[in-house]
């Protein structure tokens, strides 16, 4: 399928491994413009370079306002923004400091805040433009063992509902992917760390996790990365167009109801 993307403009944060990288190169190889966004020089221009199709890096920290107005003003127009950028880290409730609940929000909330506020205008004049969070199916559930992870991506949904009001009547449209249990590179160096302190192989570890941990998963399973990214790119695309304000679940079925 043609997902007609061919000149467009993408920007996707934290983009240098896992879902961001998977994203990236989908859109790369859909013809899209592709920007790599990670904090490091290094990290940002090997993911380009490996992408290829032309996808260029900037580098900026888009947990702070000073990285992301580093990154829109290297970015040029942007056509289609996809807030991937985010951090995740298991603690008890109780244990959870003040700064990380601030820094937990400022990556995986206000980046997305910051960077939609640049590029939205542009999108609404043009009168085209897609804005994709990826949020996650912890936004809906929130997990007991991250709270403060799970608030963030509630927010991340709050928000698509609110800014998607404001494209009444354009061809810009603004919409939330969540993800379920996803075995990107961060989740897979963690989950082989847990295995190995508990003596289990990864598939077993795996099994026991869905078994006790997301029981109400479908498929049993980490999703692939690809199988995320193929999904947000057709949401990026033209012919998602009549999809709008939306939470789209890549879960595996992981939250109960429609």
């Amino acid at each position: 399928m043609d997902l007609q993307l061919k000149n467009k403009n993408a920007l996707v944060t934290g983009s240098t491994k896992g879902i961001g990288y998977a994203i990236a190169q989908v859109l790369a190889q859909e013809g899209a413009n592709v920007i790599v966004n990670g904090r490091s020089e290094e990290s940002t221009k090997k993911a380009a370079e490996a992408i290829g199709h032309g996808a260029r890096g900037i580098a900026a920290d888009v947990g702070t306002a000073e990285g992301c107005a580093k990154l829109i003003a290297e970015a040029g127009q942007v056509d289609i923004l996809v807030n991937n950028a985010g951090i995740f880290e298991p603690k008890a409730f109780v244990d959870i400091p003040a700064e990380d609940w601030q820094h937990f929000y400022d990556v995986n909330v206000m980046s997305g805040v910051r960077l939609t506020q640049a590029v939205f205008p542009g999108m609404l004049e043009r009168n085209w433009g897609r804005v994709l969070f990826i949020s996650s199916e912890s936004g809906l559930q929130i997990p007991a063992e991250m709270v403060h992870y799970g608030m963030t991506k509630a927010a991340n949904i709050a928000l698509v509902n609110g800014i998607a009001r404001l494209t009444k009547g354009t061809h810009v449209t603004v919409n939330a992917v969540l993800p379920g249990p996803t075995g990107s590179e961060g989740v897979e160096e963690f989950v082989g760390e847990l295995a190995k302190e508990n003596n289990l192989s990864k598939d077993e570890f795996e099994k026991e996790f869905f078994a006790s941990a997301r029981p109400t998963s479908l498929i049993q399973r980490f999703a692939e990365v690809e199988e995320v990214a193929n999904t947000v790119a057709y949401y990026c695309s033209p012919l998602s167009s009549a999809t709008n304000g939306a939470a789209i679940r890549v879960d595996g079925g992981v939250v109960l109801g429609t």
